[in-house]
């Protein structure tokens, strides 16, 4: 079979397909979500640092928008050698399990927290069924390796500091910071973020 045939583009752009809807979820739901769960988090949560909520709550909406943009061409970046490379590239393979984590990240905050955080409706119908399906054509075109736990591990870290390097751009496009009325969260891979990571 051609490796086109193989590998075509509902796998490759289909992963920044996905990420568009996950991460418009986020776009509809976080600015609300963070206001009204905030000093709730905080209360149950007294171990965390008191950084950590200064930090969620210090990203407006202007800038968690720049970040998913920013996040948005990565995905893309990502998704387009994928392609290029009839998914053979690991930059894609990576992002693809980053992409997967990053709905498991999702489903566990939700878990935790016992109700609905931003992101958690589609990561299981969306997020995680198309890593899924995506990763089993890459399987059945002959390009995807067995998992093993570093790959794991290289996905948690493109995700980490995709959603770092995004948010750090943000910033310096916003330009000095100032009080702002409508706190955000830190942004992965949400893209994806509600308030433990967006990819």
């Amino acid at each position: 079979m051609e490796r086109e045939a193989a590998v075509d583009a509902s796998v490759t752009f289909g992963l920044l397909a996905a990420w568009a809807v996950h991460d418009t979820e986020e776009l509809a739901t976080v600015p609300r979500w963070v206001r009204a769960r905030l000093p709730e988090l905080r209360e149950r949560f007294p171990r965390v640092p008191e950084a950590v909520w200064r930090q969620v709550g210090s990203v407006d909406a202007r800038e968690f928008t720049t970040a998913v943009a920013a996040m948005a061409a990565v995905v893309a970046a990502a998704a387009a050698d994928g392609h290029r490379t009839g998914g053979r590239s690991a930059v894609y393979r990576t992002a693809l399990d980053a992409f997967g984590l990053h709905g498991v990240v999702h489903l566990a905050q939700a878990a935790v927290l016992r109700g609905y955080t931003p992101g958690s409706v589609t990561s299981p119908l969306v997020v995680i069924p198309f890593t899924l399906w995506a990763r089993a054509r890459l399987r059945r075109a002959g390009v995807l390796r067995p998992t093993r736990p570093r790959d794991l591990a290289l996905g948690l870290v493109f995700a980490t500091a995709a959603t770092t390097g995004t948010h750090a751009l943000a910033r310096r496009l916003q330009g000095p910071r100032r009080p702002r009325p409508d706190p955000l969260p830190g942004s992965a891979f949400t893209t994806g973020q509600g308030p433990c990571g967006r990819l």
